[in-house]
């Protein structure tokens, strides 16, 4: 039997760049070029009513930025025994992601599979599951010539209903889901949640204060009954420069998202 240690899995970082989120408190490696991490992923993690001890997936994790600012976040809350799981179809990204959670020192914390929601793995119940959908149906869509910004970007081997069919097929009964997504689709995510999920509480994103929403985040839990709660928007950023001190206070010192 040897005894050479795993070696670390091989990622090419040649055209990554290193960012820092949450203050500083996340560091992540992703490509300069193509589908990059957005202030969604930020937001989706503060979305998640986390406790210790609780297990959560994160669907198309992408390089793992929302689930790290998670685990960042239920530490900052004194949070323990958090366990994570990242799906991502994309085998790079995947491997950033794996990168990334050792980078951040969350290995054995942060797991990620390389998977398709149209096939996915067989998994456990989950007590939150949390994921950033592909924002365009394929029929509407013009992709982008970046191979992996379109996958990232546009459905295509799973459309919005078969996403979130997975999602709630692999929470427990009474885990939440959050969604981060586009407002314009908003009637179709009700719709397609509402027969197995409960409680559904829309937040919209306004870019400015009077502006229409171009983003949501919706959280429900799985079950039924419960009404549908749309509730004021989230304004991101103020008339000048900068984002409005109630969002500064969620992308750099780790703040909750309020549904109340």
């Amino acid at each position: 039997m040897s005894n050479t240690a795993p070696q670390p899995e091989s990622v090419d970082v040649a055209d990554c760049t290193d960012d820092a989120l949450l203050g500083g408190r996340v560091h992540v490696l992703q490509p300069a070029r193509g589908y990059r991490v957005a202030v969604d992923a930020v937001l989706l993690a503060a979305a998640v009513p986390l406790a210790s001890d609780e297990r959560v997936l994160d669907v198309g994790c992408g390089v793992g930025a929302a689930t790290l600012c998670l685990l960042a976040r239920a530490a900052a809350a004194g949070l323990t025994g958090i366990r994570t799981v990242g799906l991502e179809v994309q085998p790079r990204y995947a491997a950033l992601a794996r990168l990334n959670a050792q980078r951040n020192d969350q290995t054995g914390v942060f797991d990620v599979i390389a998977g398709d929601v149209a096939a996915p793995p067989a998994l456990a119940a989950f007590d939150h599951v949390m994921t950033n959908p592909p924002y365009l149906p394929a029929a509407q869509a013009d992709p982008s010539p970046d191979r992996a910004k379109a996958l990232a970007t546009v459905e295509s081997t799973a459309d919005l209903a078969t996403w979130l069919d997975f999602c709630l097929r692999v929470l427990r009964p009474g885990g939440t889901l959050s969604v981060v997504h586009r407002a314009d689709r908003q009637a179709e995510l009700i719709a397609r949640l509402r027969p197995h999920a409960a409680d559904l509480a829309v937040l919209p994103l306004l870019p400015r204060a009077g502006a229409p929403p171009k983003r949501l985040i919706l959280r429900a839990r799985r079950g039924a009954g419960g009404v549908v709660r749309i509730l004021p928007g989230l304004v991101l950023h103020q008339d000048g420069d900068g984002y409005t001190p109630e969002v500064d206070t969620i992308l750099r010192d780790a703040a909750p998202l309020d549904f109340a």
